[in-house]
C-alpha cells in the first residue's frame, strides 16, 4: 500500500511539473508581449503612480467588492444561465467604404466593443481595434458575436494615430497591431504598453507613452493629454506593469475624450473641470457586474461619468462584442439609454460600421430592439 501511495504521489507530482511548464511554455508566446525592461523600466519606477511594483489607481481599488471571492465569481461564470450573454441573431451592420471617405468631413465608425475609428480635421484614428475575432490567447473562450466582424485590417487607410487605452487582450489585440504595423504613423498609449509594441517590431520613434497627467503635441493643432481611469492592466499572471489610461484629444475644431475602462471615481470631474466641456465622450458601458464595481462602471455610472465630464453627446462603447460580463448582451444600452434621458444627455448609438458625421446632430433608431 505504502508503494502505492508513493507511486500516486510520484505520479500527481510529475503531471504538476508538466502543467506548470506547459503554462509557462505557453505564456512566452510573441502575442503576451513583453514586460517593461531597461529604460523604459528605469522611466516607470520614477512615476508618482507606481508603487510597490505596480502601477496604483488614485482611489483604493479592490478587484472585487466586499464580501465577494472569486470561488463565487467562478461560480456565477459556470453555473448562473440566467442571463442572455449573447445574441440568438447575427447583429445587423453596415459595412462602410473607409478608404474613399472624403477628407474634409468629420466622421466616426464604431466596430463593437471599445474599437472605433476616427478622421476629424484631416487626420485619421483608431483606437483599441481588435479584429481578431476574439478577446483573449484562447480564441474559443471569448468569441466576438455573429456579424460583429465584418471589418478587418485591409479596409483602413493609413492610420496618423493608434490610440491603446491599456494592454487587455479586449482592447490591444496582438494579430490586428501586427497586421496594421505598416499603416501606423504613430502609436499613443500608456506607460509601459510601448513595451509589448517594440517585441511586435514597432519602430520605437513611432511609440508616444505617456503617464497620466503628461502631454504629446502631435501638431496641425492636434494635442493629446493623458488623463487616469480606475483600472488595472496585464496580459498574464503579472498585473499592472504597463499604465491604463483615457485621452483628451483636441484637434482644430473638436475636444473628445477617449474613456478606455474605468471604474467610476472623482477622476472623470477632474477632468471635466480641467478640460472640459467636451464634444463628444466615448465611455465604457458593458461586462460590468457588481463583484467587480470598483473596475467597471454601471451603466447610470456611465451618463454620471459623462455630465461629471460637461460632455455634450456620450457614445456608450464596450458592449455588443464580447461577452466579458455577466448580464444581457444588450441590457448596457437598454440601462444607459433610460439614465442619459433622465439627464437630458444626447447619446449616439450607431450600428457596427455605420458612419457617424460628427458634424450632425441625429437620433439613432434603436437598433437593439429588433435582435433577439
Amino acid at each position: 500500500m505504502k508503494k502505492i501511495i508513493l507511486k500516486m504521489l510520484a505520479g500527481i507530482l510529475i503531471l504538476t511539473v508538466v502543467l506548470i511548464a506547459a503554462v509557462y511554455i505557453f505564456l512566452q508566446q510573441e502575442q503576451f508581449g513583453k514586460a517593461p525592461s531597461g529604460a523604459r523600466l528605469e522611466r516607470i519606477q520614477k512615476s508618482p503612480n507606481y508603487r510597490d511594483g505596480q502601477f496604483q489607481n488614485l482611489s483604493v481599488t479592490p478587484d472585487l467588492a466586499e464580501g465577494v471571492t472569486y470561488y463565487k465569481v467562478l461560480k456565477d461564470f459556470i453555473f448562473d444561465k440566467s442571463k442572455r450573454l449573447k445574441p440568438e441573431s447575427v447583429l445587423p451592420s453596415v459595412k462602410s467604404d473607409l478608404l474613399h471617405l472624403d477628407p474634409n468631413e468629420d466622421v466616426l465608425v464604431w466596430f463593437g466593443h471599445s474599437s472605433y475609428f476616427m478622421q476629424i480635421d484631416g487626420k485619421t484614428m483608431l483606437i483599441d481595434p481588435v479584429f481578431s475575432g476574439a478577446a483573449s490567447p484562447v480564441k474559443f473562450t471569448t468569441p466576438s458575436f455573429p456579424g460583429s466582424d465584418v471589418y478587418s485590417v485591409d479596409d483602413f487607410p493609413a492610420i496618423d494615430y493608434l490610440f491603446i487605452s491599456h494592454d487587455h487582450w479586449d482592447h490591444l489585440d496582438y494579430e490586428t497591431v501586427l497586421k496594421l504595423k505598416s499603416k501606423v504613423k504613430r502609436v499613443i498609449t500608456g506607460l509601459g504598453t510601448g513595451e509589448h509594441f517594440e517585441r511586435w517590431g514597432y519602430d520605437l520613434s513611432k511609440i508616444e507613452e505617456k503617464d497620466w497627467n503628461e502631454e504629446v503635441i502631435l501638431g496641425d493643432g492636434f494635442i493629446v493629454n493623458v488623463t487616469p481611469g480606475r483600472h488595472f492592466s496585464g496580459r498574464g499572471f503579472a498585473r499592472n506593469r504597463a499604465m491604463w489610461v483615457s485621452f483628451v484629444l483636441q484637434t482644430p475644431t473638436k475636444k473628445i475624450f477617449l474613456g478606455g475602462d474605468s471604474g467610476y471615481d472623482t477622476h472623470f470631474k477632474k477632468i471635466g473641470d480641467k478640460f472640459g466641456p467636451f464634444d463628444l465622450a466615448l465611455l465604457e458601458c458593458g461586462q460590468y457586474n457588481y463583484n467587480w464595481k470598483y473596475i467597471h462602471m454601471m451603466p447610470e455610472e456611465t451618463a454620471q461619468a459623462a455630465v461629471d465630464l460637461k460632455a455634450k453627446k456620450l457614445m456608450p462603447v464596450h458592449w455588443a462584442k464580447f461577452a466579458l460580463g455577466q448580464h444581457d448582451w444588450d441590457e448596457p444600452i437598454i440601462r444607459v439609454s433610460k439614465a442619459s434621458k433622465v439627464k437630458n444627455l444626447p447619446l449616439l448609438t450607431p450600428m457596427i460600421g455605420e458612419v457617424v458625421n460628427l458634424n450632425e446632430d441625429k437620433v439613432f433608431p434603436a437598433w437593439w430592439e429588433n435582435v433577439k
